[in-house]
């Protein structure tokens, strides 16, 4: 098959896909749509690494995939996350969203994307919030008064585990909220592109927060060192002072704050 043949079928899969999609176009522009979908596609992605949680006390093996093995996760511990990531998404994200729907209804073009630029967009918006997201949380820890106010509330935890992903106060989790979301505007992707940065951007911060480092982890699969993973953000969790950006370790290389666990 020639790379035309390829892109073609692609192209086919991805309207195939789009068109599906676009059969749900009732929910797609609902205003309790955007909210369900983020907190859904989350709790889907958590799940696993939930069942790891309680699994680990009873199963060696599980335990030494744990980043810090000494660490224990309860249930009050699991629920008081949950709760705040609820209370954040149903007090706050979902206010917001049905302004934004009354201000800037969903409108969905019929066409889908092209593969090439599908990837090239996802990759554009992934990059500009690694970027946004180091300048935030090196703002944030590098303030006192921004550190004490907004971001201790993040920190609660030395060790993390996979529910601590969302359990942030209202300001941060809007802030974050709104570079995922305003991103893509930004830089005029389509919205399934939008929808699979977002699937993506949620994934990874998963991942970060899951206190697992498994033989498949996103940082084992990107040569080089470029991507940072769970054992980065890990040890920006344990140690306060490095590692402050979500994903990739370029920009903390640039600004000597990047740290590992052997050093």
């Amino acid at each position: 098959m020639s790379s035309s043949d390829t892109t073609r079928l692609n192209t086919m899969l991805l309207q195939s896909l789009w068109d599906f999609i676009l059969g749900y176009n009732a929910w797609l522009r609902s205003p309790f749509f955007p909210v369900l979908f983020s907190l859904s596609v989350y709790l889907t992605f958590c799940l696993p690494f939930v069942v790891l949680d309680l699994l680990s006390p009873r199963l060696a093996w599980i335990r030494t995939f744990n980043i810090q093995q000494k660490s224990h996760v309860s249930w009050t511990m699991m629920w008081s996350c949950l709760a705040l990531s609820l209370y954040n998404h149903v007090v706050f994200l979902f206010p917001l969203t049905v302004l934004h729907w009354f201000w800037r209804p969903a409108s969905f073009i019929a066409e889908a994307p092209g593969t090439l630029r599908l990837i090239w967009d996802v990759v554009a918006c992934l990059l500009l919030f690694d970027f946004q997201y180091f300048i935030w949380h090196l703002l944030h820890h590098k303030v006192p008064w921004l550190y004490r106010t907004f971001h201790k509330v993040h920190h609660k935890h030395t060790s993390t585990f996979v529910l601590t992903t969302e359990y942030s106060g209202a300001y941060e989790t809007l802030s974050l909220g709104f570079f995922a979301g305003v991103n893509p505007l930004l830089l005029g992707c389509h919205p399934l592109t939008e929808m699979l940065f977002n699937v993506l951007n949620i994934w990874l911060s998963v991942e970060d927060h899951s206190g697992y480092d498994l033989p498949w982890s996103t940082h084992r699969l990107v040569p080089f060192g470029l991507y940072g993973g769970a054992p980065h953000h890990d040890l920006h969790h344990l140690k306060f002072k490095s590692n402050y950006a979500p994903y990739f370790t370029h920009w903390d290389r640039i600004f000597g704050t990047l740290h590992k666990h052997s050093d």
